[in-house]
């Protein structure tokens, strides 16, 4: 029995040793003193899964309080940081192109991350569930699917430049964020994607400066919201766009808009009247539950509900 017990004991500690406190990760090192990761070099950081192939601080992730970038690295690879359940700040520095996907997934007290105009890429889920996250601007870096989803914590989020460069933005980027109350929009996003806002229960209003399309879902269930702008140029209002926006007291339908999609104003209650240019040639019970809607006016035509 002592045999298998100082046998088990010299495994466990080969094991942890094999993870160091310091080592390579990709083109860049990493060192680990007390709660604090340091990742150093000249290139991109290693990728990683949890399950398959864990990260080398993998053994201490559940004490690392603060992770610093230094200058030089350029890509944060997948699931650098993934489940740092103890980490709330980290720096990123102005080399960084790249955030792969679940970079940062699970972080729940990640407070701050500063993400630097020289970031392209936020791939899927590199941000999802840090609930602790309280705002984040991103002026020139495409958003993949899912990397703010259920950031519940987020209040306010500033995407897009006003140059004419496209922003692309991925579907879910921002589902489930209940805290969000501001989204500023920059002229450089032209699509807002499927269940981009879906679920975010406390947005009051959203300016849509520069929008080409809007996706199915994409506001739905955003039930503080009460006024919204859709802008000249949106040809389709899809399925469920603002479905649930039961505090909706006023929407502007642009003359573009030639169709609005089934449920798309579903039990919007908060509705009285809508205005709706006679170009709309296809409404599919977009209006369905909508108890406090009275009339809706095409143009001259006005009729009852």
């Amino acid at each position: 029995m002592k045999k298998i017990i100082l046998s088990t004991v010299i495994c466990l500690f080969t094991v942890m040793s094999s993870f160091g406190q310091s080592g390579t990760t990709g083109q860049c090192t990493w060192s680990l003193s007390g709660s604090t990761l340091t990742i150093s070099g000249s290139g991109f950081m290693g990728s990683y899964s949890e399950l398959s192939n864990p990260v080398p601080w993998y053994y201490s992730r559940d004490m690392i309080t603060t992770v610093v970038i230094n200058s030089g690295v350029t890509t944060i690879g997948i699931s650098a940081f993934e489940d740092c359940s103890a980490l709330v700040s980290v720096t990123i520095p102005n080399s960084v192109i790249d955030i792969k996907s679940h970079a940062f997934q699970g972080c729940s007290k990640l407070t701050s991350a500063t993400i630097p105009n020289s970031v392209k890429n936020i791939e899927y889920g590199a941000f999802q569930g840090c609930s602790s996250l309280t705002s984040v601007t991103i002026l020139n870096a495409d958003i993949g699917e899912r990397a703010f989803k259920d950031c519940t914590g987020l209040t306010s989020v500033t995407i897009g430049n006003s140059t004419n460069s496209n922003t692309n933005i991925g579907e879910r980027a921002f589902e489930n964020c209940s805290a969000l109350t501001s989204v500023a929009i920059g002229k450089s996003v032209t699509v807002i994607p499927s269940y981009t806002f879906s679920g975010c229960s406390s947005l009051t209003s959203v300016t849509i400066p520069n929008i080409r399309g809007i996706g199915a879902s994409a506001f739905e269930n955003c039930s503080s919201l009460t006024s919204v702008t859709i802008p000249n140029g949106v040809t389709r209002i899809e399925s469920a766009t603002f479905s649930g926006c039961s505090s909706l007291t006023s929407i502007t339908i642009p003359n573009s808009v030639t169709r609005i999609g089934n449920s798309a104003f579903e039990k919007c209650n908060g509705l009285t009247s809508v205005n709706i240019s006679n170009n709309v040639t296809s409404m599919d019970e977009a209006f369905t539950d909508c108890t406090g809607l009275t009339a809706i006016n095409v143009d001259a035509a006005k009729y009852a509900i």
